[in-house]
């Protein structure tokens, strides 16, 4: 039996449309921190929202250097989630903060609660751009097919990347 790596490289995806959304992705980015050292922070991206009418989303990624299981992580990003007022109250609907576990490098998992890779990554443009901007070599772990290869067959329609980047000034300590 193989050890377990004393470090995941993980990708986390971000995503808000209640509230002040820059605010709450800020506070986001910052708990982070807390489960593991982040690497990289993405542009900051607007997308159109899927099922219910409701506001633009904003949306991100952090890679992010983690000791934390996959199971334990899951339980700090839910745990982040519920600590900026998220509510789950209908599946696609509108959100105070969404976390989502998108890759953890070299890793495939189907467990009740955790797929990782998230199921829907390689058709999201709004999960798949940010993901690919910090882990630009990241790779499905079940076909090797980089993720950035997939990015041409995805439609971006209704994604817009904006000039700004979700790191809110972390960047000088990344």
């Amino acid at each position: 039996m193989a050890a377990a790596p004393s470090e995941f490289d993980a990708v986390v995806g971000l995503g808000s449309n209640l509230g002040d959304s820059r605010a709450i992705l800020a506070g986001g980015v910052r708990k982070l921190g807390s489960l593991g050292r982040i690497t990289a922070v993405s542009s900051a991206y607007e997308t159109d929202p899927i099922g219910p009418a409701q506001p633009i989303f904003l949306n991100g990624a952090v890679r992010l250097l983690t000791r934390k299981e996959p199971l334990e992580l899951l339980r700090g990003l839910l745990e982040i989630e519920r600590a900026a007022g998220r509510v789950r109250r209908e599946r696609w609907g509108p959100r105070t903060l969404d976390l989502d576990l998108l890759w953890i490098d070299g890793l495939s998992l189907a467990l009740p609660g955790l797929t990782v890779p998230h199921r829907e990554l390689a058709a999201r443009a709004f999960a798949l751009l940010p993901l690919v901007e910090v882990a630009p070599t990241a790779a499905d772990p079940g076909s090797g097919q980089l993720y950035t290869t997939l990015l041409p067959a995805v439609s971006a329609q209704g994604v817009r990347r904006l000039d700004e980047r979700l790191d809110f000034g972390l960047s000088s300590s990344i």
